[in-house]
């Protein structure tokens, strides 16, 4: 019999801070709020956390706001001694702190990790064009990956990402309303949801005549930088009867790596690092898409989400834009409900753990107004922009 280190944790514990667009507070009061959250939602203390995730961690290079250091300062800021720590850029996605925390519980390392992700991108830009914050590396000599980008003015996701979906649209037929599907159903979520950042309703019209970014991606194909922090705990499944209220299964992960570490040198029809991850999934569960009952796949661009649903399995490769067209099959009433909350496109970019916040939240049938009917007993959620990714699959 195959042991299973799914099988011995559980999601405990769910904690999330204010978000905003641009909130002005310090990024570590954030986090203070979302682990305060957490630690009350399981009926835990600080004294029960004995091993501490995150990540990015304290990477080298310019801030930019998604990252407010790795262990050390976290250690510092809640007063933690952990047997067990992580933080690292190159891992499972964003869900890689909770996967590797759940491996350091099931390994009897710790009982109660605590994983934490904090994003201030909306208010650090804000300090850098004020001048209040200066840069570090402005100047530098390019390295690493960026040796073949900067050449030619490709410094961010949304040009790289940008040429995979206009290579899918070419080899495809996948069209701007197809993608437009998909930030008008995260709009219409978001809509329901009153801690999103972007509220108003989104017509096509809108989407279309849109501010072009990177051509095929406008305005609304990318996600918001915004400020925010979420903490998750999971705890062995032995501490049950220690918790505060009916914790959440992790049925399965999906961890491999199944092509190059590349945005540039793959297939070009999906982004990249998300084939494996998704083969992976299945391979650990006798479950099945058709029993995946509410869906949240990253967004940090449209393509993204598109690119998840067809290597998970929802459809065919190449025929995610025909199963997105219309918005019916992934609205909150349709066949497979897709990023409940508003995803990163209308909610905020919470690099990935706000999709795990809403995950959890939909098991539990608290989403409020944009909950799935019917109690949901399978909640799947993707995480990974274009480096390694992640798939956790949750039950109640």
């Amino acid at each position: 019999m195959i042991t299973r280190f799914e099988d011995d944790v559980v999601i405990s514990g769910l904690g999330r801070s204010e978000v905003g667009r641009r909130l002005d507070r310090h990024p570590l009061a954030l986090v203070r709020d979302a682990v305060d959250a957490a630690l009350a939602d399981a009926g835990l203390t600080l004294a029960d956390i004995d091993g501490l995730s995150t990540a990015p961690g304290p990477i080298p290079g310019p801030p930019m706001g998604y990252t407010v250091g790795g262990i050390e300062v976290l250690t510092e800021l809640l007063g933690l001694r952990p047997t067990w720590f992580t933080a690292s850029p190159e891992t499972m996605g964003h869900a890689g702190p909770i996967i590797d925390g759940a491996l350091a519980v099931s390994g009897g390392l710790c009982r109660h990790v605590l994983s934490i992700r904090a994003n201030w991108e909306g208010t650090h830009r804000k300090l850098l064009a004020e001048g209040a914050l200066t840069s570090p590396g402005e100047g530098r000599r390019v390295a690493g990956r960026s040796e073949w980008h900067a050449p030619f003015g490709a410094m961010s996701p949304a040009n790289w990402i940008a040429m995979q979906a206009t290579n899918h649209m070419e080899t495809f037929g996948t069209t701007r309303e197809q993608l437009g599907a998909i930030a008008l159903n995260a709009r219409a979520n978001a809509v329901r949801n009153p801690g999103a950042i972007y509220r108003d309703p989104l017509t096509m019209d809108d989407y279309l005549s849109a501010r072009m970014v990177s051509s095929p991606f406008g305005l609304y194909d990318c996600d918001v930088p915004c400020d925010g922090a979420v903490a998750v705990i999971v705890s062995h499944i032995d501490t049950l009867p220690d918790l505060r209220r009916d914790p959440v299964r992790i049925e399965a992960v999906g961890t491999a790596m199944s092509e190059r570490f590349s945005w540039d040198q793959g297939t070009m029809i999906h982004e990249p690092m998300v084939a494996g991850p998704a083969a992976h999934l299945w391979t650990r569960t006798d479950l099945t898409p058709a029993d995946v009952d509410v869906a949240q796949l990253y967004d940090g661009f449209t393509f993204n989400c598109l690119s998840w649903l067809e290597a998970l399995g929802f459809c065919a490769t190449g025929e995610g834009g025909a199963f997105v067209e219309g918005g019916g099959r992934i609205a909150l009433d349709g066949e497979l409900p897709l990023n409940t909350s508003g995803g990163q496109l209308s909610e905020g970019r919470l690099n990935g753990f706000g999709l795990i916040h809403e995950a959890v939240i939909q098991l539990r049938d608290e989403g409020g107004d944009r909950q799935v009917r019917g109690k949901p007993e399978v909640s799947l959620v993707s995480t990974g922009g274009g480096h390694p990714g992640g798939v956790l699959l949750l039950t109640r």
